[in-house]
């Protein structure tokens, strides 16, 4: 797989980054893909109640493979 002029630029950011900063910044990319998760089955599955659409992306993230 060749790495592209953004990845290489993304790299470098991610070197000057002290570890606590890419902790938090995996955090935050953690938990915005949850929300994009919710939001996705909001959006598909307009029938579920909060509950389940809660039960179904934690059970996504929680079972999920490379």
């Amino acid at each position: 797989m060749q790495s592209d002029d953004g990845s290489e630029k993304q790299r470098a950011i991610f070197r000057t980054m002290t570890p606590q900063q890419r902790l938090r910044a995996a955090f935050r990319l953690y938990w915005s893909a949850r929300q994009l998760k919710e939001a996705s089955l909001r959006t598909f599955h307009p029938e579920l109640s909060e509950a389940e659409i809660k039960a179904k992306v934690r059970d996504f993230f929680l079972y999920a493979r490379d």
